[in-house]
Formats: C-alpha cells, structure tokens, sequence
C-alpha cells in the first residue's frame, strides 16, 4: 500500500508539481488549497508525511503545524519563499522536520520526503532500550517517557534525543549529532536547525532552561546526556 502524502499550497500549479512527481515515486498523494480543508482529512486519515505551504490564504503553516502536533506526530516538511533564519528556526521549534524554499526542485522536494520518511522508519533491533534516571526510550517501539509520563515526541525529536541517550556521558558535536540525525552534511546554518529541536525538546521534557537536567548545552563544542 503507497504511503500517503498530504500537500497543502494555495497555489494550485505548485501544488500540482509536487504531486506529480511524488505520484511518479510511488506516493499516494491528496492535494488540499486551505489548511481548514487539509485539518478535516487528517482526521479522518493520517498520512505518513505533510508538505505544508507557510503562506495559506485561511491560515498560515505554522499555525496549521501546531493544530495538527496537538493529536498527531506524522512527520511535516514546510515549504515557503522566506528564507529568514528566524523563519525556518520558527517552523523547527513546531515540529517540522524539514525545511524548503521556494523556488525549488521538485526532484528536491522528493528526495526530502524519502529522506524524512526513511529516518523515521529505518531497521532497529528489538528492545532496543537505555533507561537514563527515569528517561525510558525504546528505539524499537519508538516510544519515550519521563519519569512515567510519554513524551508526545515528533520523529525527528526522537532520533535526537535517542543518539543523546545512545550516547550518554559523551560530549555530541553538533556537527555530528546533525549528520547522524538529518544524513546531510553540516553546513553553518545547521547549528540553528539543531538548537531549535533541542530547544523543543527540553520544552517537551520541562527542563529549565538554566540548569536542565537531561540535555546539557557543551558550550562550543554540542549536547550531553549525564549517565
């Protein structure tokens, strides 16, 4: 059965684009012009991943990315003509796990998609497990809980936060933690893609900024977890 892809751009012929090419690749994709419409398919149907147009005509794409994180936890790559750091660093502290600017190649836009569906799902061995002072995470079942409580964790949150876990008492890079968790090559911008997902991490974990207890901030070098 083809994965579904849900792809909400106000601009039709965009809209299109990407859904040709997706189709081409295999996907079963479902185009939607508002967010309101996208909302109303979602909860009848989860798709394995959302491109999400930032520029909405009923609503903007960071607002629809965080009604849809309130029940959901399917992947979301945003797509916009803003190139801001501040923009994408935004989107990222969402939730999404991606991030394309216009104007794109819709071969890009593609290989993105295989790219996060992939780290979301790729082989782990069963019971593959760390228990680190009441943080569980267990990479088989994707599944992670605080001192009982589950963590609503996005799969790119889980895949940073399990390589911390995996790694604990060791000092990660951000180079490597971003090479290890996104398979691209670091480029300078990517500190601010990384502290993002750190930042709503510890949001999700209700660390305190100052002295958190799990993830600590290596400064210059990356982020540790204590055993």
């Amino acid at each position: 059965m083809a994965d579904i892809i849900i792809v909400v751009d106000d601009e039709k012929e965009i809209a299109d684009l990407i859904a040709l090419y997706l189709e081409n690749d295999g996907f079963e994709v479902h185009k939607f012009l508002t967010g309101a419409d996208a909302l109303k398919f979602v909860e009848k149907c989860e798709p394995a991943l959302a491109v999400l147009d930032v520029m909405l005509p009923d609503t903007d794409g960071f607002a629809l990315l965080r009604k849809m994180r309130e029940a959901h936890d399917f992947p979301a790559i945003m797509l916009t003509a803003r190139t801001a750091d501040s923009d994408k660093i935004f989107g990222l502290t969402l939730g999404a796990d991606d991030y394309i600017t216009k104007p794109f190649n819709p071969l890009e836009v593609t290989a993105r998609v295989k790219t996060v569906l992939r780290r979301c799902r790729r082989s782990v061995d069963d019971g593959c497990e760390r228990d680190i002072r009441g943080l569980v995470i267990n990479r088989a079942s994707r599944r992670c809980t605080l001192f009982g409580s589950e963590l609503a964790l996005t799969p790119t949150e889980f895949d940073i936060l399990w390589y911390l876990c995996d790694n604990a008492g060791k000092v990660v890079a951000s180079e490597e933690l971003f090479e290890a968790v996104w398979k691209e090559k670091f480029l300078t911008s990517s500190s601010n893609t990384v502290m993002a997902h750190i930042g709503r991490l510890r949001e999700k974990m209700h660390e305190p900024a100052r002295n958190p207890k799990f993830i600590k901030t290596v400064w210059g070098v990356g982020y540790e977890i204590e055993k």
